[in-house]
């Protein structure tokens, strides 16, 4: 059973005016980790002392690409804030041609270099862009056969509207992938994403296509919904646990279109975006009131290091 994260870029919006209040959220839905894309003003100190205060862990956070001018100061933000894997990216245009492609997978492999020598871990996040062919050749292909100290952090709705096939990705580069960023929707990207579970991404299949041994975690991330964001987050948790948990039913339950009753009673499962994460298999607990009306996201960036 694998932990269950959640990228803070989904909740920007609301952590930009109470980051704590949204730290405090996400671990009453029953997360188990965050993913870091900015501390909203607040010192990684204080971020950290915050989350441990939460009882979440720290999967890992979006930052900038490591390299020789910064990489002590990323070294030394991420002892604080407990950040076990670095993760960055990069735009379509660093990616067009072969030449782009072999100069980025240079750049991944010295920050992956420069983390490994402080312990830490490096992965790259892609979008559909790296899905692409360059020359005959996938793009993520490509870089991974060039940066072999780096992993992906792959993301599996970026992935579908790439390349067609989310699942078959994740089984193909299972080895590289410790991190999963779970994220759905019509596979239409002018339309807003929606809750994991509730679109067009194959996520059972994804997970299952997984390799055990190497993933360590499914990072919750929702560039922008059509419904209420925190509510999003929180049935997004939901769906993702009852697939990891074995046992009581709960996968077929919380598949899309299944009908939702307690395997052993036969009596009214609650809607989805209501179940709490933890303790799925045992009572019914409703996490409605933990969450308020929060703004949906928008799809805008937040930095030039972070492109959702």
């Amino acid at each position: 059973m694998k932990p269950i994260s959640l990228q803070l870029y989904s909740v920007r919006e609301a952590a930009a005016g109470d980051f704590a209040g949204v730290l405090k959220r996400v671990a009453a839905a029953g997360y188990d980790g965050v993913e870091f894309a900015g501390l909203h003003g607040l010192a990684p100190k204080d971020v950290r002392a915050l989350v441990d205060d939460l009882g979440l862990q720290v999967s890992s956070a979006h930052m900038a690409i490591p390299s020789p001018e910064n990489a002590a100061q990323l070294i030394e933000e991420c002892g604080i804030l407990g950040v076990p894997t670095l993760v960055a990216g990069v735009g379509p245009d660093q990616v067009k041609t072969l030449d782009g492609v072999k100069e980025t997978a240079a750049r991944f492999q010295q920050g992956a270099e420069l983390m490994a020598a402080a312990g830490l871990g490096f992965a790259f996040h892609n979008h559909w862009w790296e899905f692409q062919t360059v020359e005959g050749r996938i793009v993520e292909d490509i870089l991974l056969e060039l940066a072999p100290a780096a992993n992906a952090e792959l993301d599996v709705y970026w992935a579908q509207v790439g390349g067609g096939d989310a699942p078959g990705s994740v089984k193909r580069l299972a080895a590289r992938c410790p991190l999963l960023h779970m994220k759905d929707g019509p596979i239409d990207p002018p339309q807003p994403m929606t809750a994991v579970g509730a679109g067009k991404v194959d996520i059972p299949a994804v997970v299952a296509a997984a390799d055990p041994k190497v993933l360590k975690w499914l990072i919750v991330e929702l560039d922008s919904c059509a419904t209420d964001m925190m509510e999003a987050v929180a049935q997004s948790c939901a769906y993702l646990k009852g697939i990891r948990t074995p046992g009581a039913g709960l996968p077929a339950l919380l598949r899309r279109g299944a009908p939702r009753h307690y395997p052993s009673n036969n009596c009214p499962w609650p809607p989805v975006s209501s179940i709490a994460c933890a303790d799925l298999c045992g009572e019914r607990r409703l996490v409605i009131g933990n969450f308020g009306s929060l703004p949906a996201s928008s799809s805008s960036m937040v930095s030039s290091c972070r492109r959702g």
